[in-house]
């Protein structure tokens, strides 16, 4: 569903909205929910005119260029916002380098580098199972030559199709995650899956036109999580994946 957001003429003669201050309780579609210390919560609508900014290197990038995808849940935030009817828009979300570091290991199992595959499985599972408490809508994957991390012709075709389904429901974020096979060193395949799931990204974007705005932060898994036996070539090729991930929070209502 495509959301009618002002254009860069129509946001000058927008009037200057409250400012909003708490943390990030919930994502949903171009919609961010933030509930303030006295339990408060106002949702604020993002587009591709609003600036993020935070600390000076974070994540590598300069503090005007951080993405949509930083906006994770448990993220401190101060909101400028403009007046668009009733809804709120905003105009510059900054975050504080620190607390942002603190929610993405917490949120992003890849910063930790885990040393066991399960507590990264683990930590996967929780992240789509209980922040939010979202509904897995679809799941698409592509596959992936040993080690390699180039799109074929099918996975470009999969990916868009599977954007074009998403846009179609109210809501809906996605989460791609990247995984390998058994072949390579532990520190080899968390790189290569983190490379995968950011291929995937900026084709979902570039080419398929999927706001980065509705996308979550990639993951890359490594090995975890086989859908097959690592013990035969099968079973391996299944393994080089990654997964696109459709999902719409529940219990979201008003947004």
């Amino acid at each position: 569903m495509t959301v009618p957001y002002p254009t860069p003429a129509e946001r000058s003669e927008l009037s200057e909205g409250p400012k909003v201050e708490g943390i990030i309780s919930a994502r949903s579609g171009a919609k961010v929910q933030v509930t303030a210390v006295d339990g408060t919560k106002s949702i604020v609508t993002i587009d591709d005119m609003t600036r993020i900014t935070a600390s000076k290197g974070l994540f590598g990038l300069d503090s005007d260029k951080l993405a949509a995808t930083s906006l994770i849940n448990g993220l401190p935030v101060t909101i400028k916002t403009l007046r668009s009817g009733d809804a709120l828009l905003a105009s510059q979300i900054k975050l504080t380098g620190k607390d942002l570091k603190t929610a993405t290991m917490i949120h992003n199992g890849t910063d930790q580098r885990f040393n066991e595959q399960t507590a990264a499985t683990e930590a996967l599972r929780g992240r789509m199972g209980e922040i939010d408490q979202y509904n897995i809508k679809s799941t698409t994957s592509v596959n992936f030559d040993t080690g390699k991390a180039v799109l074929s012709p099918q996975a470009k075709s999969d990916l868009c199709n599977a954007a074009s389904t998403a846009q179609g429901m109210d809501n809906a974020l996605l989460l791609v995650v990247g995984y390998t096979d058994s072949t390579g060193s532990a520190e080899f395949n968390q790189a290569l899956s983190e490379k995968r799931a950011g291929g995937v990204v900026n084709y979902l974007q570039q080419a398929c036109h999927w706001k980065p705005y509705r996308m979550l932060t990639p993951t890359g898994m490594a090995q975890a999580d086989p859908l097959a036996d690592n013990s035969t070539e099968e079973g391996k090729a299944q393994n080089r994946r990654v997964e696109v991930n459709v999902l719409v929070s529940k219990g979201l209502d008003g947004l």
